[in-house]
């Protein structure tokens, strides 16, 4: 009987335990992202001078006004947001087992309420309201005042939480920043921890896209047509315009990324890239930008000031692309061309020459190509999924054959340019048997012609020089080329 009593005794008091509310954080625990983050990331993207109308609702109203201020401007579809998986399982679990749960976030109200209605988990939502942050110690005002002292369990991951956990009657600690796992566990008895985070170090470079650097070996290009590869003050100048180019560019990889969450989280292949996956969180790549503009900048200093002049404008390209120019039909593909051929333009101010007239035709119609062939493989992948137009984009799944036409016609013409350089006066102070260099058309013309066929088959790689570089054949084209050139020596 006695037995029987604790037993019933032990049961009442596991029910009325498992009857205390969880509350969960919301930014950074149950998603991998900040909602204000990105909330005003798109609204940056429709509005870029929005960024000033945002500094004055936080001065005149705090983070509370600001955040209710995005919130009510933009709209942020809960089922593509990344979520904590094991944690997520983990409420869902607890839900199964009886326990209330609270979302308890400082994210305003109007931006938390379609989260949780979307995962259907939580009872009640206590949110930021538009007058009142509910960060840190508010929020552990609000909880006490609601659920008592002791009354309520608090899932959280950073250092704001600690001022929660004190009066939590548990911890649950989920991707915690530096420090706050030993923090939680000196407030409160920690009775979960979840971290699901990978190499952090590596997910921030992946976020830079160091393989897009491969791009920038463009500025060595007149480097070798200029005939000046045995020189080190001109070697050590391209190498300089090299670094520089490619940390402006993971720069620009990162605005990129930023600007299009929205998009990418729909896109097959794209989701995976660390910011829309929640691998790298949104504010990091904010904080990133500065630091490598600077160093970009800084690279340059000891290069010709033409350089630096065209790596502005690259940035200031590519500054367009981002907030409009990639959204309208043709003038993206453009741009991108342009890109890749202000590549080659810096290489040649890196050395103190200017690019041949050749030089700068050749270019315009390779990248003209290359900068269909990436469109025609995004669409490729997009009609496969059923979809029948480009997120953010003015493209149709139904242009695939038009796109297709245009792109291989600027790689003919390409071609083309190259056979007239080779016919031309200006190989022959270069070239000791410019006659050898007819063989390269041939080779460009079968790469150009195959990199099509690829792409028709829907093999082709998201990007076509990641696919130049990974791809055998084009590597044994390339070296051919390479050999046709030193024969024309």
């Amino acid at each position: 009987m006695g037995a029987e009593v604790e037993r019933m005794s032990a049961q009442l008091q596991t029910d009325a335990a498992s009857r205390i509310p969880l509350a969960v954080d919301l930014d950074g625990t149950l998603i991998k992202t900040d909602l204000l983050v990105e909330g005003a990331l798109r609204l940056v993207r429709r509005q870029p001078f929005s960024i000033f109308t945002m500094l004055g609702w936080l001065v005149s109203g705090g983070k509370a006004r600001l955040k209710a201020e995005v919130a009510a401007r933009t709209g942020i579809d809960p089922a593509t947001l990344p979520y904590q998986a094991e944690f997520l399982a983990f409420l869902r679990r607890r839900r199964e087992a009886g326990q209330p749960l609270v979302l308890a976030t400082a994210a305003d109200g109007a931006a938390a309420k379609p989260v949780a209605a979307h995962l259907g988990l939580f009872d009640e939502v206590i949110a930021s309201d538009g007058n009142t942050n509910l960060d840190g110690a508010a929020k552990r005002r609000r909880l006490v005042e609601r659920f008592g002292e002791k009354g309520f369990d608090y899932a959280g991951n950073g250092s704001v939480d600690l001022a929660v956990w004190p009066s939590a009657r548990s911890a649950v600690v989920v991707n915690p920043t530096y420090g706050v796992a030993a923090g939680a566990a000196r407030a409160a008895q920690v009775s979960a921890r979840f971290d699901d985070r990978r190499d952090t170090v590596a997910n921030h470079l992946r976020a830079l896209r160091p393989q897009q650097w491969l791009k920038n070996l463009l500025v060595f290009v007149p480097l070798v047509t200029s005939h000046l590869v045995t020189e080190p003050e001109h070697i050590l100048a391209a190498l300089l315009a090299f670094v520089a180019f490619g940390l402006a560019a993971s720069a620009v990889y990162v605005v990129n990324d930023l600007l299009d969450l929205p998009e990418d989280r729909l896109h097959p292949r794209k989701r995976s890239r660390a910011f829309a996956a929640g691998d790298v969180p949104a504010v990091n790549g904010i904080v990133m930008l500065p630091v490598l503009l600077g160093i970009a900048i800084a690279v340059s200093l000891p290069l010709p000031p033409a350089f630096l002049a065209v790596l502005v404008l690259y940035l200031a390209v590519t500054t367009a692309y981002s907030f409009a120019l990639k959204r309208i039909v043709l003038v993206d593909v453009f741009a991108l061309a342009g890109l890749y051929t202000l590549r080659v333009i810096a290489g040649s101010a890196a050395i103190g020459l200017w690019p041949s007239f050749w030089l700068l035709a050749f270019s315009m119609f390779i990248f003209l190509s290359l900068a269909m062939l990436k469109r025609f493989t995004e669409l490729f992948g997009l009609r496969e999924t059923g979809a029948e137009a480009t997120p953010g984009r003015g493209y149709r799944t139904g242009d695939l054959g038009l796109v297709a036409a245009l792109g291989a016609a600027a790689g003919f013409l390409s071609v083309l340019v190259l056979a007239l350089y080779v016919n031309s006066p200006a190989v022959l102070p270069l070239y000791s048997r410019p006659d050898a260099l007819w063989l390269f058309c041939p080779l460009l013309l079968y790469w150009v012609s195959r990199a099509w066929l690829v792409a028709h088959r829907g093999d082709m790689h998201d990007d076509p020089i990641v696919f130049a570089v990974r791809d055998r054949v084009s590597r044994a084209v390339a070296i051919a080329m390479a050999l046709v050139i030193l024969l024309a020596f």
